[in-house]
C-alpha cells in the first residue's frame, strides 16, 4: 500500500504562510524602513535568491555554510545556494558591479532568506530581512551612523523603546588566548561562554575563569560598563577594541542621548562574520532580537586593498519587527453593491481612509453580503453608511 498523501495545508518545519493582516503589516513595516533608509542616502539593490556556492560561501558568507541550502543547477552543472543572509550578497555587489562607485558606498535592501535550522529548534527558517550596508569606511563615525540608522528605522516602523546591545565578538576568547590563559578556542569553551556559566568556564578553562568572570560582570548599561572595563587588565588588542567601542558610544550619545545602550563583552552567538564592534536590536518589554549588525570585512574590489574593504551594516528581522511595532487600526472595509459607479465610489471611499470591497452578484442582499465579508460599512445613497456596533 502506498503512503497516504500529506495534508495539503502542511508546510516544512520552520516555514509558515503569512496571512492577513500579518502579511500586510509586514509589508507596511518594510516600506517604512526603506523610505527612511532612502532619506539617509542609502540606495536600494536587489540580489537574486540563488548564487554560485563558491561565490556566496566565501568571505562574510563562509560562517553561514551550515545554515545554507544547496542545490544543483541543471543549466551549468554547478552547485548553487539559496541565500541564508543578504549581507554577503550586498558586499559581493559592492566589490564587483559597484566596484568603481565612490566610497563610502551606502546600500539598502529587502528580501527573503532561507536557513537550514533558523539558529535553534523550532525557529523560523524563512525570514524577511531589510537592512543597510555602509562600505568603504573604517571610521567609528560609520559604526555610529549604522547604529543610529537602525534605531531610527525601528522607530519609523512604530517600534517604541528601542534598545541597542553592543558587543565585541571574539574579544573574550582573544583576550584569554593573548594572556596565555587558554591554548586555543574550543567549542566546549565557546558553549560555556555562551551561557556565561562561570563554573563551567572554570572547568574547561580554569586559568581563564577570573578574567572572563570580570568581563561578564563588567557588562551592563553602557556608561557603567565602560567604567567597569577600565578596572580589567586587557591585552593591547582588546584595549583597542574597547577604546573604539567607547568612541562609538560617545558618537551615538551625541546624536541620540535617550537611546538605550548596553554592552556585553562576551556575547558572540550569531556574530560569526563580524570582525569588530557588533550589536543586537531589541524593544524594551519584548523578548527576542529585532535585528543585528556590526562591522565586517567586505570582499576585495578591483584595484582595492588586498585585505578587502571595511564595512558595517545591519539587518532587521521584519516578522519580529512587525510584531513589536505599535499596531495601527486597519482601515474600515466598505462594501460596494453590484452596479454602483465604481470609480466615483472608490475615490470617495479612499478619501475617507477606507478600502472598497466590490460586490460581484446582483442577486445578493447588499447588507447581508457586507456583513458576510466582514465589512464595517456600506456604500449607500452616494455616501458611506457605517454599521452600528453590536
Amino acid at each position: 500500500m502506498s503512503d497516504p498523501l500529506p495534508h495539503s495545508g502542511l508546510l516544512p518545519t520552520g516555514l509558515i504562510d503569512a496571512l492577513p493582516p500579518d502579511a500586510e503589516r509586514d509589508s507596511l513595516a518594510a516600506e517604512r524602513a526603506l523610505n527612511l533608509l532612502a532619506a539617509y542616502g542609502y540606495q536600494q539593490v536587489s540580489p537574486p535568491l540563488l548564487e554560485f556556492e563558491e561565490s556566496f560561501l566565501s568571505g562574510a558568507g563562509e560562517p553561514l555554510a551550515r545554515e545554507t541550502f544547496r542545490i544543483m543547477d541543471p543549466a551549468s552543472q554547478r552547485m548553487l545556494v539559496l541565500r541564508s543572509d543578504m549581507t554577503p550578497q550586498i558586499s559581493r555587489i559592492a566589490a564587483s558591479r559597484l566596484g568603481n562607485v565612490p566610497r563610502p558606498l551606502r546600500l539598502c535592501y529587502i528580501g527573503q532568506v532561507l536557513r537550514v535550522s533558523g539558529g535553534r529548534p523550532g525557529a523560523e527558517r524563512q525570514l524577511r530581512q531589510a537592512g543597510a550596508e555602509l562600505i568603504g569606511s573604517s571610521r567609528p563615525e560609520a559604526d555610529a551612523e549604522i547604529i543610529l540608522l537602525a534605531a531610527a528605522a525601528l522607530r519609523a516602523i512604530g517600534v517604541e523603546r528601542v534598545a541597542v546591545d553592543l558587543n565585541v565578538p571574539h574579544m573574550a576568547s582573544s583576550a584569554a588566548v593573548a594572556a596565555g590563559l587558554i591554548d586555543r578556542v574550543t567549542q566546549e569553551f565557546l558553549d560555556a561562554l555562551d551561557r556565561k556559566d562561570i563554573s563551567e568556564i572554570g572547568r574547561v578553562a580554569p586559568k581563564a575563569a577570573d578574567l572572563l568572570g570580570k568581563l561578564i560582570d563588567a557588562g551592563g548599561d553602557a556608561d557603567s560598563a565602560l567604567s567597569s572595563i577600565d578596572k580589567v587588565q586587557l591585552d593591547d588588542g582588546s584595549a583597542k577594541r574597547v577604546n573604539k567601542l567607547r568612541t562609538i558610544v560617545d558618537l551615538v550619545r551625541r546624536e541620540s542621548p535617550d537611546l538605550s545602550l548596553t554592552i556585553d563583552y562576551v556575547e558572540h552567538r550569531g556574530f560569526d562574520y563580524y570582525s569588530d564592534v557588533a550589536f543586537s536590536l531589541f524593544a524594551k518589554g519584548r523578548l527576542g532580537e529585532l535585528g543585528r549588525g556590526g562591522r565586517y570585512q567586505a570582499p576585495v574590489r578591483e584595484g582595492g586593498d588586498s585585505h578587502g574593504e571595511p564595512a558595517v551594516g545591519f539587518s532587521l528581522f521584519m516578522s519580529a519587527v512587525g510584531q513589536a511595532a505599535q499596531h495601527q487600526v486597519p482601515p474600515s472595509r466598505v462594501f460596494l453593491p453590484y452596479g454602483i459607479n465604481m470609480m466615483k465610489a472608490r475615490h470617495e471611499i479612499r478619501l475617507a481612509g477606507c478600502v472598497a470591497v466590490s460586490g460581484l452578484d446582483p442577486n445578493l442582499d447588499p447588507y447581508q453580503e457586507a456583513k458576510r465579508l466582514e465589512c464595517q460599512g456600506l456604500w449607500h445613497g452616494g455616501k458611506i453608511e457605517f454599521f452600528k456596533e453590536g
